[in-house]
C-alpha cells in the first residue's frame, strides 16, 4: 500500500512539473474578430499598408485596405504593428524531448533501424513548457520528427495551443523520416583513447561507404517490398511496417531524407528514379551545389540550423548564411528550422534575419518560415499567408519579426482563437522581478 501511495505522488508530481500552470488552451471562435490599421505582411511576398483583416468561425474571411467592420465584431487595433502568417517550424522534436540531458523526459526513438509504423504525433505533448516560450516569438505551428535508426517513422504537423494531441493535429502522419547513412569515410587517430595526434591517422578496418550503401541498398528492398504490398488488393494478414509506408506511393505522404553532402543527396535522387518518392532534403547544408539538379528533380529542402560552421573543410565558413539564397535563386523550394538543442527552435525567425542579410529580400526570408514551409508540409491550403479562405493562424508584434532587437510578439490567434502568449521564461522574470523589486522588461 505504502508502495502504491508513493507511486501516486510520484505521478501528480512529474504531472505538475510537466504542466504549463495557468496557461489553458484558447476556446473556439464565437465572434468575429477584425484586426485594424495593420501593416499586414500576407507571407508571400505582398504587403499591405494600413489594411484591415476579418476573421470569421477560425477563418479569414476579409483583408484589404477598406474592409467593412461587421457590426458586434472584436477589434483589435494594430496600429504601428505589424502583422505576420504564423511562422512553422518544419523540423523539430518538439514535445518528444522536455530536456535534453534527462533521459526520463524524451520520448523521441525507438529501438532498431526500421521504424516506419512509429508515430511521432501519439508521443506529442502538449504541456511541454518549450511550447509557449515558441509562441512569444511568433511560432504558432510546428512539425514533430521522431529520431533514431535509419527510418525513423512518421512525422505530423501540430498547432501550438491544445489540450492533447488529438486537439493539436493539423496534417497526421504526413511524411517518413530517412537517415541517410554518411557515405564517407573520417581518420581515425591512434594515441591514448584512440585520439590525439600522436599515433596520426589510421586506416579504417571497414569501408564506411561500402557499408553505407549496403544499408541504403536494404532500405531500397524494404520499399521494394512496400510497393508490392500497397499494389495487392487484399492481404490475410496487416504488416505495419509495409502499410505505414503506402502514402509515399501515391504521393500522399513525403520522404524526408535527412542528408547534408553531395554525396548522400545524389543517393537520395535514387528514391525519385526508382520509386517516383516525393522527396524533401532534411539538412542539405550542401545542397547549393546540386541546386539546379533538385530543382530538374522538384525536390524541396528544409535547411538546418544556419548559425552552424559548414560542413566540409572546403566550404566557405559563411556558406550557411548564403546557402538559402542561392537556391532562391535556383528556383528551389526551400525552408529553415532552428534544431539546436539550447534555442529548441525559438529563434526560428532570427535565423530567417540571418539569411536576410546574406542575399534574401525580407519578405523570401519570411515567406521561408511560413508558406514556404506550409507548401513543403502540405498544408499551403490552410496556413501559410494571409489570404481570404485560410485558418487565421496570425501574428502582431511590434517591429520586425526577423530582428531578435526589435521583435515583440503581443498578440497571436491559432484558428482564429486568441492565445495566451504566457511562458515559463515570462512567468520566471516577473516573479524574480517582484522578489528583488526590479524594473520589469
Amino acid at each position: 500500500m505504502r508502495k502504491i501511495f508513493l507511486s501516486l505522488v510520484t505521478i501528480c508530481f512529474l504531472l505538475r512539473a510537466q504542466s504549463q500552470e495557468t496557461v489553458y488552451p484558447a476556446p473556439k471562435q464565437t465572434t468575429t474578430t477584425v484586426i485594424t490599421n495593420a501593416t499586414v505582411h500576407k507571407g508571400n511576398g505582398e504587403v499591405i499598408e494600413n489594411a484591415s483583416i476579418v476573421i470569421t468561425d477560425g477563418k479569414i474571411s476579409a483583408i484589404g485596405k477598406d474592409v467593412a467592420i461587421p457590426a458586434g465584431a472584436t477589434t483589435v487595433d494594430a496600429k504601428g504593428k505589424q502583422v505576420y502568417p504564423g511562422l512553422i517550424l518544419p523540423a523539430t522534436n518538439l514535445g518528444l524531448v522536455e530536456i535534453n540531458s534527462v533521459r526520463a523526459s524524451t520520448d523521441v526513438q525507438e529501438i532498431g533501424d526500421l521504424n516506419p509504423n512509429v508515430r511521432s504525433l501519439v508521443a506529442y505533448n502538449t504541456d511541454s513548457k518549450v511550447i509557449n516560450t515558441l509562441r512569444s516569438n511568433g511560432i504558432l505551428l510546428a512539425n514533430i520528427v521522431p529520431e533514431g535508426g535509419m527510418i525513423s517513422g512518421s512525422s505530423s504537423v501540430v498547432q501550438l495551443d491544445a489540450w492533447n494531441w488529438e486537439d493539436a493535429a493539423y496534417k497526421i502522419d504526413e511524411g517518413i523520416h530517412f537517415n541517410m547513412p554518411t557515405l564517407m569515410p573520417r581518420p581515425r587517430f591512434g594515441g591514448f583513447g584512440g585520439g590525439g595526434g600522436r599515433g596520426g591517422p589510421q586506416q579504417q578496418e571497414t569501408d564506411p561507404v561500402k557499408e553505407g550503401l549496403d544499408k541504403v541498398e536494404k532500405i531500397k528492398a524494404f520499399f521494394r517490398e512496400a510497393k508490392a504490398y500497397a499494389a495487392a488488393p487484399s492481404h490475410d494478414e496487416t504488416n505495419l511496417k509495409l502499410a505505414s509506408v503506402k502514402g509515399l506511393f501515391d504521393k500522399t505522404q513525403k520522404l524526408y531524407v535527412h542528408a547534408n553532402t553531395v554525396k548522400q543527396m545524389l543517393v537520395a535522387l535514387d528514391f525519385i528514379q526508382e520509386f517516383g518518392f516525393d522527396v524533401v532534403i532534411v539538412g542539405g547544408s550542401d545542397s547549393w551545389q546540386i541546386a539546379d539538379l533538385l530543382k530538374q528533380h522538384n525536390v524541396s529542402v528544409i535547411l538546418g540550423q544556419p548559425h552552424a560552421l559548414p560542413t566540409l573543410e572546403d566550404d566557405d565558413i559563411d556558406q550557411p548564411f548564403k546557402t538559402a539564397a542561392m537556391l532562391q535563386k535556383a528556383g528551389v523550394l526551400f525552408s529553415i528550422t532552428d534544431d539546436d538543442g539550447q534555442t529548441r527552435g525559438r529563434n526560428l525567425a532570427f535565423n530567417a534575419g540571418t539569411l536576410a542579410a546574406y542575399g534574401l529580400s525580407k519578405e523570401e526570408a519570411l515567406q521561408a518560415i511560413t508558406l514556404n514551409a506550409a507548401k513543403i508540409l502540405g498544408v499551403s491550403d490552410k496556413t501559410g499567408s494571409i489570404e481570404v479562405g485560410k485558418d487565421a493562424n496570425i501574428v502582431i508584434c511590434e517591429g520586425d519579426i526577423l530582428d531578435m532587437k526589435s521583435s515583440i510578439v503581443t498578440d497571436a490567434f491559432i484558428q482564429g482563437r486568441k492565445i495566451d502568449l504566457t511562458d515559463k521564461q515570462k512567468q520566471l522574470n516577473e516573479r524574480y522581478n517582484q522578489k528583488y523589486k526590479l524594473k520589469p522588461f
